[in-house]
C-alpha cells in the first residue's frame, strides 16, 4: 500500500458520530453520512442522519467488523461499523453493508453486558482482528476507576466472548491501542481515570496521578501485560499509531496534557522504548484557565506510505505536517491555524510565545467563524486530503469552547503538497453541523467506508 499510487478510490462519502450529550438538547447521538464528491449536487451535505435509539451515549470512535487484518479472506466483507459509546458504555453495531449511503442500526451490546462479562466500561477504539473478532479497548471498570482492558466481540454475532487480556497484571489506565502480530505486540495508551476527566478537564486532578503516563505493552501472544513506558507525568498518551508497513517496528504517540510526540520503537534487547521527537511549546497567556497554554495534541496519523506524521493542536488552534522519512528527526513542512483558543481580539492574550510572532487571525470560512480548534483528522488514501473536525469530547468542548456548543462544530478539508509538504485549507469545502434540523451538534471521528489511514492494520 503506497500513498499517492494512481488508483486508490476517491473517497465519496464519510461516516462521522453526532453528538447531542451536553448540548442542551434533548436528542440521541447520531451516525451522520457526508457527501464528499465535488460532483455530487449533495457536496459537502449530510445526506443521513441514524439517531441511536439512546439518549446520552457520547459516540466517539468507531472500527470495523473486518479490515486489512483480514487480507485474503473471501469470506469477509467490511459491512458494519463498531460505534461504542464511550460514556453510556454501550456498543452499537450498524450496517453500512446493506446500502452505504444510509447505514442502519444492526445490533446493540448493552452496557450491562459490557459491565457484568469484562469488569469493564467506558468502551473507547474498536478494531478487527485476523481472527475476525472484534477488539474495544476501556478506560476503566464500571465504576470509572481507570483500569486499562480489552472488550472480545465474536465477528459474526456481535456477542461479547469476554476479555482479551489475561494474566493478574493491568494497567491503571486505558484508551488507544494498535498491534502489530509480527513483533508480537499491542501497545495501549492513557488518557486518565474517567470519573474525574468524565466531567470536565479539574487542574486539581494533575499530579495526583489521575492523568496517564504510561505506553503499555502487551505480549501478543499471550495477551500478557508485559512493560510499561514513562512517557512523563500527566502527559496523557492518546492517540497511537504505528507505521502501516507491518516490518517496522515503530510508530509514534501523541502526548495531550504535555503537548509533545514519542516515537516508539522495539529495542536491540527485545524490549520497546520511547522518545521524545516533537515538543510543542506552550504560550505564555492571560485570561485562561492556567498561565501556561499546552498545544494539546489529540489526534495523529501516519500517511499510507509513511511519509508524514500529521497532528492536531486543538487548544493553539494549528494542524501540523511533519516529513518523517528520518523517524528519530521529523521535520515540519507544512502548518495551518483554522481556530484555536489564541485568536486575535479573543478572551486570551498571548504573552509569551516561542514559537509566533502574533496571535492568529480567527478562522473564518464561508462566512462563518469557526469555534473550537481542529481535533479529529483523517487522510485520504492518496494523501492529498486531509479531513478535520473540531470537537474533542462533549465536557471538554463545552469546558474549553463554550460557543462551540452554541454554534455546533464544523468539518474542514485541508489540501496537502504531497511532494514538498504543505497544508492549505479548501475555502470551497465546508460541513456545518451548526444547521443541523436537531440543533447544533458536535462531530467527532472520521470513517470512509472502504477503510482508511486510522482504522486499518496490515499484518
Amino acid at each position: 500500500c503506497k500513498d499517492g499510487v494512481p488508483g486508490w478510490p476517491r473517497e465519496e462519502i464519510l461516516y462521522v458520530p453526532c453528538i447531542y450529550r451536553n448540548t442542551g438538547s434533548n436528542k440521541p447521538d447520531f451516525l451522520a453520512t457526508v457527501d464528499v464528491n465535488p460532483e455530487s449536487p449533495n457536496y459537502c451535505q449530510v445526506i443521513h442522519r441514524l439517531p441511536m435509539p439512546n439518549l446520552g451515549d457520547e459516540l466517539h470512535h468507531s472500527g470495523w467488523n473486518t479490515c486489512s487484518s483480514c487480507f485474503g479472506d473471501t469470506t469477509k466483507k467490511r459491512n458494519r461499523l463498531i460505534l461504542p459509546s464511550l460514556i453510556s458504555s454501550r456498543i452499537y453495531v450498524v450496517d453500512v453493508g446493506t446500502d452505504p449511503r444510509a447505514p442502519r442500526l444492526f445490533k446493540v451490546v448493552n452496557p450491562e453486558d459490557v459491565f457484568w462479562k469484562c469488569n469493564l466500561g467506558y468502551p473507547h477504539t474498536s478494531h478487527c482482528l485476523g481472527s475476525g473478532e472484534i477488539m474495544i479497548s476501556t478506560l476503566g471498570d464500571p465504576a470509572g476507576n481507570g483500569k486499562g482492558g480489552f472488550i472480545l466481540l465474536d465477528g459474526e454475532t456481535f456477542e461479547i466472548k469476554g476479555n482479551w487480556e489475561k494474566g493478574d497484571k493491568s494497567p491503571p489506565m486505558g484508551y488507544d491501542f494498535w498491534y502489530q502480530p509480527r513483533h508480537n505486540v499491542l501497545i495501549s495508551t492513557e488518557w486518565g481515570v474517567p470519573k474525574c476527566l468524565g466531567y470536565g478537564f479539574d487542574p486539581n486532578d494533575l499530579k495526583k496521578g489521575r492523568y496517564g503516563r504510561r505506553l503499555n505493552v502487551w505480549d501478543w501472544t499471550t495477551h500478557t501485560y508485559v512493560q510499561a513506558i514513562d512517557v512523563g507525568e500527566d502527559a496523557a498518551p492518546l492517540e497511537i499509531r504505528f507505521l502501516h508497513n507491518p516490518d517496522a517496528a515503530e510508530g509514534f504517540v501523541g502526548c495531550t496534557i504535555s503537548s509533545a510526540i514519542h516515537r516508539f520503537y522495539r529495542t536491540e534487547q527485545g524490549d520497546w522504548a520511547a522518545e521524545k521527537v516533537i515538543q510543542v511549546p506552550s504560550k505564555k497567556v492571560e485570561g485562561w484557565l492556567l498561565p501556561d497554554m499546552p498545544s494539546f495534541i489529540t489526534d495523529i496519523l501516519i500517511s499510507l506510505d509513511d511519509r508524514f506524521l500529521y497532528f492536531s493542536n486543538w487548544l493553539h488552534g494549528d494542524v501540523r505536517q511533519y516529513d518523517i522519512s528520518d523517524t528519530r528527526r521529523p521535520r515540519l513542512v507544512g502548518q495551518v491555524f483554522v481556530g484555536g483558543s489564541i485568536a486575535k481580539g479573543g478572551a486570551v492574550t498571548v504573552c509569551g510565545d516561542e514559537e509566533l510572532q502574533g496571535q492568529p487571525e480567527p478562522f473564518v470560512i464561508q462566512g462563518r467563524r469557526v469555534s473550537g480548534g481542529p481535533q479529529m483528522i483523517q487522510l485520504s488514501l492518496d494523501g492529498k486530503r486531509l479531513y478535520v473536525t473540531t470537537s474533542l469530547y462533549s465536557a471538554w468542548d463545552r469546558q474549553f469552547y463554550p460557543q462551540l456548543i452554541r454554534d455546533g462544530s464544523v468539518m474542514l478539508q485541508l489540501d496537502v503538497d504531497t511532494e514538498k509538504g504543505g497544508l492549505t485549507v479548501n475555502q470551497n469545502f465546508l460541513v456545518d453541523f451548526g444547521k443541523e434540523p436537531g440543533g447544533p451538534c458536535l462531530a467527532h471521528e472520521i470513517r470512509y467506508p472502504g477503510g482508511d489511514c486510522t482504522s486499518d492494520i496490515w499484518v
